[in-house]
């Protein structure tokens, strides 16, 4: 008769992505700024996924062609006398997200506009214009 061992199987990497996987996740919220970026001849259009923040609460910074976003997110709850809360799944903190853009923004004409939960900058690029060619002397 063959000596038969326990070996890791198929079935345990099921039970343990299905299990132990979700359980540790579940601690910690997905929340991260999602962003699409469009381009065109003129201008650069993006819009930021930032749901649940007050406009106040959310700040833009350009620099040349480094553009920075960041929000913060608060979460009031009230809990009314005689009642306790059970679970909170909202997010606490400070979210942040920077990218560099092929062409420097005109920040002079930039535009911000904040709406159910969606950013949307219109950056204009920068003119090239204003190269100059240098004399040796």
């Amino acid at each position: 008769m063959a000596n038969i061992r326990p070996t890791h199987s198929a079935l345990d990497d099921f039970l343990n992505g299905f299990f132990i996987r979700p359980m540790q996740l579940a601690e910690q919220p997905d929340m991260q700024l999602k962003l699409d970026v469009r381009e065109d001849d003129k201008a650069y259009t993006v819009h930021a996924e930032i749901p649940g923040v007050k406009k106040e609460d959310i700040h833009v910074q350009i620099d040349g062609n480094l553009v920075s976003i960041s929000a913060e997110v608060k979460n009031e709850k009230e809990v009314k006398e005689g009642e306790k809360l059970l679970r909170s799944e909202r997010y606490f903190g400070k979210l942040s997200r920077s990218f560099k853009l092929a062409q420097d923004v005109d920040d002079s004409k930039a535009n911000a506009r904040y709406n159910d939960g969606v950013l949307e900058l219109t950056l204009p690029k920068r003119s090239n214009n204003g190269s100059k060619r240098l004399n040796i002397e």
